[in-house]
């Protein structure tokens, strides 16, 4: 199987975080194309990252679809509960990443361009963003990680969510909602020194660092 992944999507992050959690060997990671081929829309017409490509040339997109698959072709060790409430609690933090952290941090990564900002629509995706860290205070582990004092799936959703929150709300110019949610810090300080969220967190910044070379390089090229 190859895992199609870009360093700074948090998406892919999120199945990256999984795979090396579960110890999966058998996955190779690479990145997609830059311009996406006929050939690439055939595989996955979304045409996003991440996608898996299985050996019998099928493409599985979206994240929290990979996430599922590779939960039951791989169930040992386990990233959900123990129980179905469990469970339920894990996938609970995990829908909190992806829907109210995820999906507008990734709508509002664009408005840390200051000359294409629109302040209207920064200041309402920043407030979702700080709406959804309110709402993961109430859920989130007080032991080092989000649900069940052990690693799980929704540790796996909410590393890249916490990382692009704390990267870009201040290239916004609005302040970092984190350390405002005491269980939320306390959990971001802890979870980094779990060896996958580590290695996920550094492919990560480096994909920052590349984002922030590219566009200094664009700058420079375009004269502003």
């Amino acid at each position: 199987m190859r895992l199609y992944s870009g360093d700074l999507s948090p998406y892919s992050a999120r199945v990256r975080m999984q795979i090396y959690a579960k110890g999966i060997t058998g996955i190779e990671i690479g990145m997609p194309p830059v311009f996406v081929p006929a050939e690439f829309r055939k595989l996955s017409p979304l045409g996003r990252a991440p996608v898996l490509e299985l050996d019998e040339g099928e493409g599985i997109p979206e994240s929290d679809v990979i996430c599922e698959y590779l939960e039951e072709i791989y169930p040992e060790p386990s990233l959900l509960g123990a129980t179905p409430l469990e469970t339920a609690r894990i996938r609970t933090v995990s829908r909190i990443a992806d829907i109210y952290l995820l999906n507008n941090m990734v709508m509002c990564m664009p408005q840390a361009n200051r000359a294409m900002r629109n302040d209207a629509v920064r200041d309402m995706l920043a407030a979702r963003v700080n709406r959804g860290v309110h709402e993961l205070e109430h859920y989130i582990g007080e032991d080092g990680f989000a649900v069940s004092g052990r690693l799980t799936m929704a540790d796996c959703a909410l590393v890249p969510a916490l990382f692009l929150i704390e990267a870009f709300m201040p290239a916004c110019d609005v302040a970092d909602p984190i350390p405002q949610a005491p269980k939320v810090t306390a959990y971001w300080a802890a979870i980094g020194k779990n060896e996958h969220a580590a290695r996920t967190l550094i492919e990560l910044r480096r994909g920052l660092a590349e984002r922030r070379e590219q566009a200094k390089a664009m700058a420079a090229k375009t004269g502003a």
